[in-house]
């Protein structure tokens, strides 16, 4: 218990004696996860509109005029990605198209009757499996055309790709970033005690002892900044949420208040640990130099 309050209050006395380098450690630290948290809200929304777009996403088979809609439905239905089969009549078709452009009167009674094909609407498990599947519907007899969005498909899939890659790349750089920041803040505060700390090794006291209140110090920091960066991220996101909703209204972004509380509370958690490591290899590398033999 003596120890633990010694090097609390150690620990006080080197981010105080500090004070710049403590609150520009604390600073570096919020920048940084605040951008690993809004990385991981931007993968976490891309995410999302993915896969709501992809439920969303369909693929129209239009039958030939010999072909049972029910067999082919049943023939579809056992296709690989597929999810989900419905059948098109000839009267739903027209009740489609005439909610869209209007009353069709004079046009069928100059046709006499309803020219459009019976056809299946097929849904995917994702966008990839889009460009597959039509391929496999465009091989069956049954099926006379077929149109789906390939392009928009190809595109959801790259982008959520890309955004996976970029936030993993952003959280490497970040953590990274922060490591080295509190790394080299504990080592000043390291050397700054040398001959202290030199002393108290001779005398017999223990590397933990000793590198209790610099490890205390690094968790102090790095737990203060990731706690800012968490509160800055929970203040800002429901107006960046909000204006992007303004900008883009056809897209469904996440506002719900409990992920970005989770992931605070993981960053807060992250910070703490990141700090941990830094700060133990920190005093480490100094103590086991002090420690050799002359």
């Amino acid at each position: 218990m003596g120890s633990f309050k010694y090097a609390i209050r150690d620990a006080s006395r080197l981010i105080l004696r500090h004070w710049g380098l403590s609150a520009l450690t604390i600073l570096t630290s919020m920048a940084v996860f605040y951008l690993i948290g809004a990385s991981v809200l931007l993968v976490l929304n891309t995410r999302h509109i993915v896969n709501i777009l992809e439920g969303e996403l369909s693929v129209q088979a239009y039958l030939s005029p010999r072909a049972d809609p029910h067999e082919t439905a049943q023939k579809v239905t056992g296709i690989q990605h597929v999810v989900k089969v419905g059948i098109i009549t000839k009267e739903m078709a027209l009740q489609k198209i005439q909610g869209r452009v209007g009353d069709w009167t004079g046009v069928m009674e100059l046709l006499g009757e309803n020219p459009l094909p019976e056809s299946l609407e097929i849904w995917v498990d994702r966008a990839s499996s889009v460009e597959s599947v039509a391929l496999s519907l465009s091989a069956m007899t049954e099926v006379t055309d077929v149109v789906y969005a390939g392009k928009l498909a190809e595109k959801l899939s790259q982008f959520s790709h890309f955004a996976g890659q970029f936030s993993f790349a952003i959280l490497i750089v970040a953590i990274t970033a922060s490591a080295v920041v509190l790394f080299n803040t504990i080592r000043i505060a390291v050397y700054s005690k040398e001959e202290e700390i030199g002393i108290m090794l001779m005398v017999g006291a223990t590397p933990t002892f000793v590198a209790m209140p610099f490890v205390l110090q690094g968790i102090i920091l790095g737990g203060l900044g990731s706690l800012g960066a968490s509160s800055l991220l929970a203040f800002s996101y429901s107006g960046i949420i909000a204006r992007l909703k303004d900008i883009l209204p056809f897209l469904p972004f996440l506002e719900n208040g409990t992920v970005v509380i989770e992931l605070g509370l993981i960053l807060v958690g992250a910070g703490a640990t990141v700090s941990l490591i830094a700060s133990l290899v920190a005093v480490e590398t100094f103590t086991k130099r002090a420690m050799r033999p002359l």
